[in-house]
């Protein structure tokens, strides 16, 4: 007879989600036809998409829609200071609310400088619309002024491209965009429409037919795959549910609560998906991967079973491949059948939607429990629990006697709670921030995890205020990647969009620096950028935040972080920047090292935890 599960600790009941609101339901209706011009038509067209908000900049090649923006009762346009934060403020605002973030530029460099966040929002499958100008129909080709094939250069990094010429075709392709960008796997569609076709005549008919021949994404799962992989979930000794954004991006975090439960397996979630299973649930280990806890890594090196869901098996998580869980049987659930034995072969490939595959597998692991009896995981949780005990989270004290970052993040998230909405830069803070804020929410946690997009986080932070304007929305930046975007405080200053920025300031490129530490013996070239502790301050961050009309705060003192931290957030009126001056040599860990194995994890410098890795 098998024996009973592992007993888990009493579950605590799952928070209540935050709000996020549903893209609007299209009722059918007659089709509506008007007089109009290309340019309306744009106007036109994202509003019936029930679009709210555009983030954009004009310039000549897009000028004439912004004519008949000017009229709309429904579309808020937010003038941005560059472009590249209209596209980050879209992606922050789609991966907050789960709707589909616009935004809008002008041809040649205006366009050019959407590429980076259309690359960033395709590696993080974020549904994104950007409208851009291009130069006349009859003048592309032939170089002329802010001129660019602006098609070419984002076909690689997004879902679709499209080149409208015809005023006509522009409710479609609009359309047509939308749609692309929120089914399947969610990504990004750029429409680039030429000057001219904006100017000319037109008649504005919705709904649109749309024409996406061989554009099928498939939703529903095989059934045969999901009970053979309800069979492996019911009768493994050590499974694990390797958890990925995707579960957020499909909204499945009530359905992977009931499987969760269900299977008594081990979790772990990956940078993108913190949140999608609560920490405070017993059974979740949390983040694998370079920066991951131990747990979560063993468990990952350890398993006979992983069950990966809306997960790539990216480089970040398996460290080496070639030694990365040796003896796991692979189920591999994804939207996406390009990313199924990409990069580990699956020995059970599911296609689908996400939502779909966890809801149609917890009732075949109902089934199959039936059939096989309950899983025995006792002794697999007693070895899990003896590292969650062994190797916790923690740091060292700092030997300059600065602030430790890791405190100043860490009482941050438990001053203003897991209610809050938490948007990080790229580098050292955005890894404390995966690791010591608890979340229990999904799109509480936002960040450029397969881009690594530095300067992200003022602008997504300002996109994601703008959907969740009820939310308090922290920007965790690093004084490398905040002085990369700092110019939308601007915007968030003159539209009222009151973010909080906590800044990390070690005066370092962090990342950089910590592997110069470790692998270029302590060789710091060009990584000091003379911001904080005993440097030449500039800028100052303080006098910047009151420049561009925030309130600045600064703290220099860990008996100050709470009271600090508390100002910030009675201020709600404004945007606030708190300049938390901490020391330069904090690290990072546990730490897996590019290129090595997840068997080689550091607990911290020179210490390789002990598990039994030949078990």
């Amino acid at each position: 007879m098998a024996k009973a599960p592992h007993p888990a600790p009493p579950r605590p009941a799952a928070p209540a989600a935050p709000a996020v609101r549903a893209a609007p339901a299209v009722a059918p209706r007659a089709t509506v036809t008007e007089r109009s011009t290309g340019a309306r038509n744009i106007v036109r067209a994202l509003e019936e998409q029930g679009v709210d908000t555009i983030f954009g900049m004009p310039g000549g090649a897009i000028l004439p829609t912004y004519d008949p923006l000017f009229d709309s009762t429904k579309l808020r346009h937010i003038l941005v200071r560059h472009e590249q934060g209209a596209g980050h403020a879209a992606t922050g605002y789609a991966a907050a609310t789960g709707r589909v973030g616009v935004c809008m530029a002008t041809s040649g460099p205006g366009a050019t400088n959407l590429i980076t966040p259309l690359a960033d929002a395709h590696m993080d499958s974020v549904p994104l619309v950007a409208i851009t100008g291009q130069v006349g129909a009859s003048m592309i080709g032939t170089d002329a002024f802010q001129e660019a094939d602006i098609v070419g250069a984002t076909m690689p990094v997004t879902k679709h491209s499209f080149l409208v010429t015809d005023a006509d075709e522009i409710p479609a392709r609009i359309a047509e965009a939308f749609h692309i960008a929120s089914t399947g796997r969610p990504g990004p569609v750029l429409v680039d429409i030429a000057k001219s076709a904006q100017q000319a005549a037109s008649q504005f008919v919705w709904p649109p037919e749309m024409d996406l021949p061989g554009y099928h994404p498939v939703t529903k799962p095989h059934a045969r795959q999901v009970r053979e992989a309800a069979r492996l979930l019911a009768t493994a000794r050590k499974p694990v549910l390797y958890v990925g954004g995707g579960a957020i991006r499909a909204n499945a975090a009530r359905e992977l609560a009931e499987l969760v439960n269900v299977s008594g397996a081990a979790v772990v979630t990956t940078l993108m998906a913190r949140g999608a299973v609560p920490d405070s649930h017993p059974q979740n280990l949390g983040m694998p991967g370079m920066h991951g806890t131990v747990p979560a890594v063993a468990a990952l090196q350890q398993a006979d079973l992983i069950v990966a869901l809306g997960a790539r098996f990216d480089d970040r998580v398996t460290g080496r491949l070639d030694s990365f869980a040796p003896r796991a049987t692979i189920v591999h659930a994804d939207i996406d059948p390009a990313e199924i034995s990409k990069n580990r072969t699956a020995d059970v490939p599911i296609v689908g939607d996400l939502k779909e595959v966890v809801a149609d597998l917890t009732v075949e692991l109902r089934a199959a429990h039936a059939q096989h009896g309950l899983p025995d995981l006792e002794k697999w949780w007693k070895q899990l629990d003896e590292l969650r005990h062994t190797y916790p989270l923690g740091w060292a004290p700092t030997e300059d006697g600065l602030m430790a970052p890791q405190h100043v993040i860490s009482r941050l998230g438990e001053i203003s709670g897991p209610e809050s909405v938490y948007v990080s830069g790229v580098g050292q803070h955005q890894m404390w921030a995966a690791q010591f804020i608890s979340y229990e929410h999904p799109r509480t946690w936002l960040n450029s995890g397969g881009l690594g997009t530095m300067g992200y986080a003022v602008p997504a932070a300002m996109g994601a205020k703008v959907g969740r304007p009820d939310a308090t929305v922290w920007a965790i930046d690093g004084d490398g990647c905040f002085q990369m975007t700092n110019q939308e405080l601007a915007t968030c200053a003159l539209e009222e969009i009151p973010i909080k920025v906590a800044l990390i300031n070690n005066s370092s490129l962090g990342m950089v620096r910590q592997w110069q530490t470790l692998f270029y013996e302590g060789r710091y070239s060009h990584t000091d950028l003379h911001t904080g502790h005993e440097t030449k301050h500039i800028p100052d961050f303080v006098k910047l935040a009151e420049a561009y009309g925030c309130v600045g705060l600064r703290c220099t003192s860990t008996a100050d972080v709470d009271a600090t931290i508390k100002r910030a957030m009675e201020i709600d009126d404004q945007p606030v920047v708190v300049d938390f001056v901490v020391s330069r040599d904090a690290m990072v860990w546990p730490m897996v090292a590019a290129g090595v194995s997840n068997d080689d994890i550091q607990y911290a410098h020179g210490i390789t935890p002990a598990w039994d890795r030949d078990e």
